[in-house]
């Protein structure tokens, strides 16, 4: 390619200006007011009504089944019977796990948590674990966060004779298990308002049904409530947001010792807390317990009132969280060379011999981002495999696999996350089947893969004042997504990697003259495809950047483009050159356009010379054809750059080959000359220019 841009396309929404004049009347900030109308909610009424955080909460008992689920729990507790309380191993199911057993505990009942081990048992309700809570007399085990498609295990409990009650937020299958009671909002026969509770959210409701106190117990658990929300990435709506509003507000003094604790250890105790605090801190911390088979240290984090514990607790889950990144690291770079340089996949089906099952999930969740496709993990262990999996562009997971159940053990999840079993003859058809099932959702025209952009904004209102005012938006999330904002036009006056190369910092100047910082995290200036000079269309989020007591503002950057007048002119060099390549016959002057001077062989030749390491050069090639433009006389284009790279590698002089984010340049020549006027290539295009067809 020649435009490398993170995201496919940019989807540029535009606002109201009668309406933003409105929306500011009413108090809300330039950018806010822009923002608000760009998505629609163009009055003040309506934007309260999307940024409210204190919408009521529905009752418990508008989810099927959820009286006969709390008369089974009372029961339980009134006749003190042991009960189980079986959660998951992520934030969500943590919470949960926590938020059920404390309560119940409260009311005097004999609880016993229990969060499968994620290496030996896997996910859910599963036998090992069925019958080692029978031995120990377990009369009633109460799901949260998982046991919906838990069908055979529902039956192992009926002849063992456990009563079970399932509480799960995932996708249903067509036949649900025989239990007690099962309570989801994604059964087809409820009748719930709002299905975007996580588990965490239903185990609340199961306790306020319990309880009849939903307000109070709003007031007790919102810190748990606004953990497992948030990393579940529940859209924040309605019931969601007013949950999780009272969370953030918690966690500024949270009352637990050890999330008190793990805030200091993140260093963000004392300070604003919002849905990124969680999502990009703490959440990460969390569910490292559970990727590195440490499960109960997170359990044990929220449950204990020992603050020496507590600190003890939160540096080992900091400690496993910076293992978690060396050991994702490894699978992410095992995973890329098996996909190699030219990979263009329409779904990334791996499989490895010693990936750790517990981090799979991150790297799959970084491969489809990367490669703009579904990705599939497979940790293998003998015969069978666990696999994790990520969807991209709204490619719908569960449905998928549910397709293809027949080459599968056993799986579940759903749209956008999912894991499986499958054994190891079954995977190349696996990897065949659901690579044309991705195949044919691309085709349909029913991926997104757009980038949304609120607005596009004048850089003169990116103020203090102004940034400052977008926490009226505030809790971002999915449902109220963190604003994105773009300026066009801007040209790049500096370029600085940091952060070891890791990252890229710019200093963009605008058409008004004002000057942004940026900051584009997890970019290199070759894969970005940029330099400096080049003008381009900037799509942030703007931040306050605080450095030695002194605050600025700062473009968080979510994708580059050229400008449209660059767009424009490469699309039409990319088109010309694409008609030589196809033999099509060329006009003269068409063919005047492609061919390259002497001295523009030359400009090209010596760049290459200049820029190339140990007569190796990796780069952009929009970029470098760019570079070479300004550094050269004449009228050298992209196109012609492209023919002279084409020459030199027809004559020996260079190794030639494309990879998925640029070219690499291998010079080979030897220092003898070479006659460039013998090319083919050089002799077709003055055949075409003269007007006769070579």
């Amino acid at each position: 390619m020649w435009i490398i841009v993170k995201y496919g396309a940019w989807n540029v929404s535009s606002f109201d200006a009668a309406q933003a004049r409105e929306l500011e009347q009413a108090g809300y900030g330039p950018l806010c007011a822009r923002i608000l109308s760009a998505r629609g909610y163009g009055d003040a009424a309506a934007a309260r009504d999307y940024l409210r955080g204190d919408a009521p909460l529905n009752s418990p008992f508008l989810m099927k089944d959820m009286k006969s689920a709390a008369d089974r729990v009372r029961l339980a507790v009134a006749r003190r019977e042991h009960i189980a309380v079986f959660g998951d191993y992520d934030v969500d199911g943590i919470t949960s796990t926590a938020l059920l057993t404390e309560f119940l505990r409260s009311m005097g009942a004999r609880v016993t948590p229990y969060i499968p081990a994620r290496l030996e048992e896997g996910y859910g309700l599963n036998e090992l674990a069925i019958r080692w809570l029978c031995k120990r007399q377990v009369n009633l085990i109460v799901t949260v966060d998982c046991g919906i498609t838990a069908n055979a295990e529902a039956e192992l409990c009926r002849r063992l004779g456990i009563d079970l009650v399932i509480t799960d937020h995932h996708e249903c299958k067509d036949e649900l298990p025989r239990a007690a009671a099962v309570v989801d909002p994604h059964r087809a026969d409820c009748g719930y308002p709002h299905r975007d509770l996580s588990g965490v959210g239903i185990a609340f409701q199961l306790a306020a049904a319990i309880s009849g106190d939903q307000a109070g117990l709003l007031e007790r658990f919102s810190d748990l409530l606004c953990l497992g929300l948030v990393a579940d990435v529940m859209p924040l709506r309605g019931e969601v947001r007013t949950m999780v509003v009272k969370g953030l507000n918690a966690l500024v003094r949270p009352a637990r010792p050890g999330i008190a604790a793990l805030m200091e250890e993140c260093g963000c105790l004392g300070g604003p807390v919002t849905t990124s605090t969680v999502g990009y801190l703490l959440a990460p911390r969390i569910n490292a317990a559970g990727r590195m088979g440490q499960v109960d240290q997170a359990l044990e984090l929220f449950m204990t009132r020992d603050s020496a514990r507590a600190r003890a607790l939160a540096e080992s889950l900091c400690r496993l969280n910076r293992e978690r990144q060396r050991v994702e690291a490894g699978i992410y770079q095992e995973a890329v060379a098996m996909l190699g340089p030219d990979a263009h996949p329409e779904a990334i089906v791996l499989a490895g011999e010693t990936w750790h099952q517990g981090v799979v999930g991150i790297v799959a969740s970084r491969l489809s981002e990367e490669y703009n496709c579904p990705a599939f993990l497979i940790c293998m262990d003998g015969e069978r495999g666990k696999a994790s999996s990520r969807s991209y562009g709204g490619f719908n997971l569960f449905a998928a696999l549910t397709k293809l159940s027949d080459l599968l053990e056993s799986f579940g999840g759903h749209e956008l996350a999912a894991g499986f079993t499958i054994t190891r003859e079954k995977v190349p058809a696996f990897r065949q089947a659901v690579t044309a099932l991705a195949a044919e959702f691309r085709r349909s025209g029913a991926a997104d893969t757009a980038l949304a952009v609120d607005c596009c904004v004048d850089p003169a209102l990116l103020s203090l004042e102004n940034v400052q005012a977008l926490s009226q938006l505030e809790p971002c999330g999915t449902g109220c997504p963190i604003p994105v904002l773009c300026v066009e036009d801007a040209t790049v006056v500096q370029l600085t990697e940091v952060g070891g190369g890791k990252h890229l910092r710019l200093i963009l100047r605008c058409r008004n003259g004002q000057n942004l910082a940026a900051i584009f995290f997890s970019q290199t200036a070759l894969a970005a495809g940029v330099a400096v000079g080049d003008a381009v269309d900037v799509a942030f989020t703007p931040q306050i950047n605080e450095f030695r007591g002194s605050r600025t503002v700062q473009l968080n950057v979510v994708d580059l483009r050229l400008s449209r007048s660059l767009r424009d002119e490469t699309a039409d060099e990319l088109a010309l050159y694409r008609r030589f390549t196809r033999r099509e016959l060329l006009d003269p002057a068409a063919a005047a356009r492609l061919l390259p001077s002497r001295s523009e062989f030359v400009a090209v030749w010596r760049y290459l010379i200049a820029n190339s390491r140990d007569d190796r050069l990796q780069e952009n090639f929009s970029c470098m054809g760019r570079k070479i433009a300004r550094s050269a006389s004449g009228s050298l284009t992209l196109s012609k750059t492209r023919i002279c790279l084409d020459v030199f590698a027809e004559q020996g002089l260079i190794e030639l080959r494309t990879c998925r984010r640029c070219y690499q340049i291998h010079i080979t020549t030897d220092g003898s000359k070479v006659d460039l006027d013998a090319s083919p290539i050089v002799k077709a295009l003055r055949a075409a220019k003269s007007g006769n067809r070579p």
